[in-house]
């Protein structure tokens, strides 16, 4: 035995392998441009917009309502934007399927 415990890990072949190929999250345009521009969205929309008139709990994420799929313009575009809850925008998104970029 070499001394290393080894680690469970149930979930690793559940990862998608296109991960890496994906790239960061700075280099897909979510640095801190972004996370200005985010807060800012949120600041001024900071009820959720989701289809669900009941809901009206606080948004914590920015929705790209057309994805984007690496256009610069269309990333950039608040009309674009809706601001979500954590959960909203997880349900969107997992209806939307996955995402591709450039």
């Amino acid at each position: 035995m070499n001394g290393k415990i080894p680690t469970f890990s149930p979930h690793r072949v559940l990862m998608p392998t296109s991960d890496k190929a994906r790239g960061s999250a700075a280099s897909r345009g979510y640095g801190r441009r972004w996370q200005k521009a985010r807060a800012a969205y949120l600041a001024e929309n900071p009820v959720c917009q989701c289809d669900d008139a009941a809901c009206q709990r606080p948004a914590t994420e920015v929705h790209h309502i057309k994805a984007h799929r690496g256009d610069y313009d269309l990333f950039w575009n608040p009309s674009n934007w809706q601001g979500l809850t954590k959960e909203c925008h997880s349900r969107l998104t997992a209806k939307e399927g996955p995402r591709r970029y450039k």
